[in-house]
């Protein structure tokens, strides 16, 4: 079992990024972490308290614990207080792997959260702190892609989403003032399975989410490589 942390800038981001493969995840029997960095508000149809909740609802489908830092949406930068409430995290979590958003993106708030997230990598090992928990350098560092550029993916791998692409769906549509209520963003559901079937038809697989790392993997064989059919 590992203890994986996945950190979002606001509360929907983890879900629209890989909520597919945490749901994955937890059913494989792993330790998932949801941090979001934000409460992710103001928005025109949303308030903190219904943020909340909603956030909430998506956890319960996806069978995962989450928690928030308390950085100010909108307004995030990288910091050391950030990096140590980041750190924080994974010290507490004892996360040995981190999944963070994709560094190049549209939106201030996710540039500086991963910005941060990769910092706190770093902190998160220190001894002689005021941080809580003990000690730990999280083995692996994966991207998630949840950006607000016209990005076509590059990945490093895919994981196959077909068995838990409904929750994932579920958990996305839980944040009813950021996807239902908003008539523009209606459409995200649409967006999501087309672009989870493209990825999907990468691997020979019916659905797949990307991840990025910028360190290699190492195989120790052959066997959890998707066969093509």
């Amino acid at each position: 079992m590992a203890r994986i942390a996945v950190f979002g800038p606001h509360p929907d981001d983890q879900e629209l990024g890989m909520g597919g493969t945490i749901a994955l995840l937890v059913d494989q029997g792993h330790d998932v972490l949801l941090v979001d960095m934000t409460d992710g508000e103001p928005t025109p149809h949303g308030d903190p308290e219904t943020r909340a909740a909603e956030a909430a609802k998506a956890a319960d489908i996806l069978h995962v614990q989450r928690c928030q830092l308390g950085l100010p949406n909108r307004e995030v930068v990288h910091s050391i207080d950030a990096r140590h409430r980041a750190a924080g995290a994974i010290r507490t979590h004892q996360a040995d792997i981190v999944f963070a958003p994709y560094f190049e993106d549209a939106h201030p708030d996710h540039v500086a959260c991963t910005r941060i997230v990769e910092d706190a990598r770093f902190d998160s090992k220190l001894v002689k702190t005021d941080l809580p928990g003990e000690p730990i350098y999280p083995t692996w560092f994966f991207y998630y892609y949840c950006t607000h550029l016209r990005h076509v993916p590059n990945p490093s791998f895919m994981i196959d989403i077909h068995s838990t692409w409904e929750r994932k769906r579920g958990a996305v549509l839980a944040y009813e003032s950021q996807f239902v209520l908003p008539e523009r963003n209606r459409g995200i559901i649409d967006w999501l399975e087309a672009a989870a079937v493209f990825h999907g038809s990468r691997i020979g697989r019916p659905m797949a989410e990307p991840f990025f790392t910028r360190e290699p993997l190492g195989l120790g064989t052959l066997d959890s490589i998707v066969n093509l059919d």
